[in-house]
């Protein structure tokens, strides 16, 4: 994107509040959606594009989370853990990027988003199932934490995509709990990758603000709808939306070859 184009307020907070709601819904960053219509629709660079939108996020995941937190769907301490590990794993990730091959990653992570569009329809959470956080499960929570941070960094994908189906399928989590705690987690994630793309002028400030206030207005009704949407029918959804995100992953993949 160049300098002289100004992406449209009204277009911008269109993206910001569909985010928002997706962030809210699912627990997710959401820019895995946002980075594609920001390239794809106002002609944004890749790297612009993804530190614009880890900015825009960042007031999405704090509204969103209070919102979780104030229904109680919130678990502190494996949000804390997870953070820990996941600011840890982006650093990692960030610099294996140009040091690492990341195609055969790239097509194991594949691999494992299918499991968990599989899995989604079969393995249903229950409403009042919570982590049992002890030694062994809050080492395994930063552990979890570290690998998401670390394929974040080398993949680009979003923390969100992974924690929320492992924290349901591995740690026994309720779908809500997962969403709220993947929420909170993803705040440190943001500010620390924002003034990291700051410093490297990855982010365009201006598109990031009022993509995030769009964003930060309907993230509370994302989280709203989610208390409301059955078990089930909240993983059918959630299975589109990461088959989406599979077939964008496959697309730029092959594509490639």
């Amino acid at each position: 994107m160049t300098q002289s184009i100004r992406p449209s307020i009204i277009v911008l907070a269109l993206l910001g509040a569909a985010t928002g709601l997706l962030s809210g819904l699912f627990g997710i960053g959401g820019g895995v959606v946002l980075v594609p219509m920001l390239v794809m629709f106002l002609g944004f660079e890749q790297r612009l594009a993804a530190g614009t939108s880890v900015a825009a996020i960042l007031p999405a995941a704090v509204v969103g989370g209070i919102g979780y937190s104030l229904q109680g769907n919130v678990d502190w301490i494996a949000a804390v853990l997870l953070a820990v590990g996941v600011v840890i794993g982006a650093q990692i990730g960030s610099y294996l990027l140009s040091r690492v091959p990341t195609g055969f990653l790239r097509w194991m992570f594949m691999a494992f988003l299918l499991g968990v569009v599989i899995s989604l329809w079969f393995v249903i959470p229950q409403r009042d199932a919570e982590i049992d956080i002890t030694l062994l499960t809050g080492s395994l929570l930063v552990l979890t934490g570290l690998i998401t941070g670390v394929l974040s960094g080398l993949l680009g994908v979003g923390g969100g995509v992974i924690v929320v189906p492992v924290l349901m399928f591995f740690f026994g989590s309720s779908d809500l709990i997962a969403k709220g705690t993947s929420l909170i987690m993803l705040i440190p994630g943001s500010i620390s990758g924002t003034l990291g793309n700051v410093r490297r002028r990855n982010v365009d400030l201006r598109s990031a603000a009022v993509l995030g206030i769009a964003a930060s207005v309907l993230s509370p009704l994302g989280s709203v709808i989610a208390t409301h949407i059955p078990p089930f029918w909240s993983n059918v959804a959630f299975s589109i939306l990461l088959a989406f995100i599979l077939g964008q992953m496959l697309f730029k993949a092959l594509r490639k070859k």
